[in-house]
């Protein structure tokens, strides 16, 4: 393999030593991992509200789950849906990379930070109180609005939670929220600023308002209600629009040197990212796909690897009619005849669209297929659209090995971000 030498950024590598999730298709990591292997979908009718005027009236959501105990019961009202996935997600991830807050030093603490992506944030609660303000009883209203609406505030419920005193930061860019977000936050130990980072996505942007400003846009399939499990759909040929879904998906990132002294497991290394803009539409891709390209090939340079040396790459794959087809050409430009070689496959066929926690759950299958040796289907994918006619491993799960994948997300804004992750071998 051609990997880059002698420079400053890559002295200090970055492993992934934790994993903890929140999902549609289960609430802890190896619940999750059997869902994805077996197909399983998370899209199911939403109960949360009543959607008998929608067009629309199924989402991926999580379901009942319980509270995280760091949140006291008091605090319940006061937060977005997002801080007790967040929180959820986060301890299961530090309790598989066997760290124990409690026994660190004030200065231990102090070098570790938190980096979380978030897309839509607090939306949802800001929605609910807002109109208890308007409309009563005002008494049901949170003296905390402004502060829990602001996505800020995310990683900082975390950092509090866990007693740690790094860097908090929330990155928000649309759907590539989280995957910007960890890449970030693997500078900051590159360059050692931090030794350890909590760093994912989480949204949950399940809400009427939000409901029906999707259905404005006409983003969202409205077909299949009766069979909700069927509806998210990448590359298929009578796809007809994206699943709104929600989850928190976190890792503990560490410098490698030192998860290797303690003993670590060490999911994979985090070698190159690429991010581009197309400066082109609110919503819609430029047809040309020439940026999401871009994106995958400055990924693939920063790693320094070849497209041919890739052996799986994790899709955006929303369902929509455009952004599956366009995502397919810069594949296509990204990795040459090599596209037509290597399988590749879509997450959100089986959990719906989480919105700036799609790149995070997308490198959480990722993670999987690495350490399991199996790579999760794009499921309902019964007869594929004849311009997307790349391996998407259709709807059954496939053994095959993994050294190097590229996970590749696409976002409003014109925003592309794309991943390489790589196995280390001691």
């Amino acid at each position: 393999m051609n990997k880059r030498e002698g420079t400053t950024k890559k002295d200090r590598r970055v492993a992934i030593t934790g994993i903890g999730v929140m999902s549609p298709i289960g609430s802890c990591r190896e619940c999750v991992w059997e869902s994805l292997r077996l197909g399983t979908s998370g899209v199911r009718r939403i109960q949360d509200f009543d959607t008998s005027e929608f067009s629309v009236q199924i989402a991926a959501d999580v379901g009942d789950f319980a509270w995280p105990q760091q949140l006291p019961e008091k605090d319940r009202k006061n937060v977005p849906r997002t801080v007790p996935l967040l929180l959820q997600a986060s301890t299961e991830a530090i309790s598989d990379a066997k760290i124990d807050p409690s026994q660190m030093t004030l200065d231990e603490r102090r070098r570790i930070g938190v980096e979380i992506g978030t897309g839509g944030g607090g939306f949802a609660f800001t929605e609910k109180h807002y109109e208890y303000w308007f409309n009563g009883p005002k008494n049901k209203a949170s003296v905390y609005i402004i502060p829990a609406s602001t996505h800020g505030g995310l990683s900082s419920e975390v950092s509090m939670a866990f007693g740690f005193r790094g860097l908090s930061h929330v990155v928000s860019t649309g759907c590539t929220s989280s995957t910007d977000a960890i890449f970030y936050a693997s500078e900051h130990i590159r360059h050692g600023r931090q030794n350890v980072m909590i760093a994912g996505g989480v949204d949950a942007p399940i809400a009427p308002g939000i409901l029906a400003g999707f259905e404005l846009m006409r983003v969202l399939t409205a077909e299949w209600n009766d069979e909700p499990w069927r509806a998210s759909r990448p590359f298929s040929a009578n796809r007809s629009g994206m699943v709104l879904g929600e989850g928190a998906y976190v890792f503990v990132l560490e410098e490698l040197e030192r998860a290797v002294e303690r003993g670590a497991k060490i999911y994979a290394e985090i070698a190159g990212y690429g991010s581009t803009c197309d400066a082109y539409h609110r919503v819609k891709l430029n047809d040309s796909g020439e940026e999401p390209a871009r994106a995958m090939t400055i990924a693939l340079d920063d790693a320094g690897v070849d497209p041919d040396e890739i052996d799986y790459v994790n899709l955006h794959g929303t369902s929509t009619v455009l952004n599956d087809r366009i995502e397919t050409s810069a594949i296509k430009q990204a990795f040459g005849d090599h596209a037509y070689k290597m399988p590749m496959s879509a997450t959100k066929s089986q959990i719906g669209h989480p919105q700036g926690a799609s790149g995070a759950a997308g490198i959480m299958s990722t993670l999987f297929a690495m350490d399991t040796g199996t790579l999760a289907p794009t499921i309902n994918l019964d007869n594929a659209d004849p311009e997307c006619d790349l391996d998407y491993v259709p709807n059954e799960a496939r053994d095959h090995h993994i050294d190097i994948a590229l996970c590749n997300c696409i976002g409003f804004g014109s925003k592309n971000s794309a991943l390489v992750l790589q196995r280390f071998d001691k």
